[in-house]
């Protein structure tokens, strides 16, 4: 998406979208990423040559069917190829949520009764997920994390002792960008004899992954996180394993039922070969942590922002993402969601906290506090301050230079505001 960055292709069908919220559609002010990103143009151009031809049920028997199934199947390989796992470890499904449920619900369900530990910082679906386990008999340990969102590796043996039988670990945190160290994990769980299952979401298209080679046993990851379509996702199982399926049927090999979503599977596997080929082009580096730590530089010189969860190492934070938390100069923390409303007046798209939990946490004068920054142990009046910036293949260094006086020009709105 080079060029001009002003999205046409997707446009609200509804009419110009200038015209609807009086804000340009400027890719360049999207700073929202780990919500979802817009379809590349290599996803978008697949679906669109592919859409005339794949339009017929994968498993009907005729010419029409056999031409969406072999575009599946190319999909899928082409998927495993990218994602170092073999294509019979692929399990088409609707995206993160389901992927994970599917692990921890479907893993579980073979197993007799036992505890599952997950971190404090954990996605909504797999506390979710946990939840409807515990409704089962099962035990639900939590694993704790420190101030910058890691986990705490000292208590993990303990907690991978019997009756531990799985584990899920969210390896990059979405909202304080927290990038567990998860070979080290991994291996714990394997002398420990605990099944692992790892929600790579946020991680899949910002650094190569290797499924063979990784010490997990499971992993979900989604398009629209990549570029890719919404409504489509993938978890990969280890062979050998036996998952119980939540939607019965005879389609992906009787692990999840439906009629597959042939070209959603076609421009997931665009999506993640553009991915992989941006960073195959750049060493195995997600570029975008460069522009991540520049953008970073100029905010740490502006009055009331602080850095939340780690540090821009890459072996600790995902490369495309900053957490912030925003306060008055005198240290009085502001509103995190005043300051996504503030920035979007100024055509500014960031968030506060996952899009995912947003309606989660206690609640403040300032709005609800975060629960993974509550997790990591903040108070509530911190933890409703957060701001999130994440960044797209498309950013430039130039479309990064207003934002810190924008990003000012809020934190002073919503500071007179309260």
């Amino acid at each position: 998406m080079g060029g001009d960055r002003r999205v046409k292709a997707v446009a609200p069908a509804t009419g110009d979208f200038n015209a609807i919220t009086g804000i340009p559609w400027d890719l360049a002010h999207y700073l929202d990423t780990c919500a979802t990103s817009p379809p590349s143009q290599a996803a978008l151009a697949a679906m669109a040559e592919a859409a005339p031809l794949v339009w017929a049920n994968p498993s009907s028997l005729h010419g029409f069917g056999m031409a969406a199934a072999e575009a599946l199947e190319r999909s899928r390989c082409s998927l495993a190829h990218h994602l170092g796992a073999q294509p019979d470890e692929v399990v088409w499904c609707s995206g993160g949520t389901e992927a994970i449920q599917m692990a921890l619900l479907g893993l579980a369900a073979r197993q007799p009764v036992g505890r599952l530990l997950i971190s404090a910082v954990e996605h909504p679906a797999t506390e979710a997920a946990a939840a409807q386990l515990q409704r089962q008999g099962w035990q639900v340990a939590r694993l704790p994390v420190d101030r910058t969102g890691l986990v705490d590796l000292e208590r993990l043996e303990a907690l991978l002792q019997p009756p531990t039988r799985l584990m899920s670990l969210i390896w990059g945190q979405s909202e304080v960008g927290s990038l567990q160290p998860l070979e080290t994990i991994g291996a714990q769980c394997r002398r420990a004899g605990v099944s692992l299952h790892v929600d790579a979401v946020q991680v899949v298209g910002h650094r190569p992954l290797d499924f063979a080679s990784l010490p997990v046993d499971l992993l979900s990851c989604a398009a629209h996180k990549l570029q890719g379509p919404r409504g489509i996702g993938a978890l990969l199982v280890r062979r050998g394993l036996d998952l119980a399926p939540l939607l019965g049927g005879a389609q992906e090999a009787g692990r999840r039922g439906g009629t597959e979503a042939v070209l959603l599977a076609i421009g997931f596997a665009a999506a993640l070969a553009a991915a992989q080929a941006r960073l195959q082009r750049h060493g195995g580096r997600d570029p975008l942590a460069d522009l991540r730590d520049g953008l970073l530089k100029t905010l740490r010189t502006l009055p009331g922002l602080r850095l939340s969860g780690p540090q821009p190492h890459p072996a600790a934070r995902l490369p495309h993402h900053l957490s912030l938390l925003v306060s008055t100069a005198a240290g009085r923390p502001l509103a995190g969601r005043a300051l996504v409303r503030a920035l979007w007046r100024q055509g500014y798209a960031v968030s506060s906290g996952s899009a995912c939990s947003a309606a989660k946490g206690g609640a403040t004068k300032g709005g609800a506090a975060s629960p993974i920054l509550l997790a990591m142990g903040y108070g509530a009046e911190e933890a409703a301050s957060g701001l999130r910036l994440s960044l797209g293949p498309w950013h430039r260094a130039a479309d990064l230079e207003a934002l810190p006086e924008a990003l000012e020009r809020a934190r002073q709105e919503v500071a007179a505001a309260g």
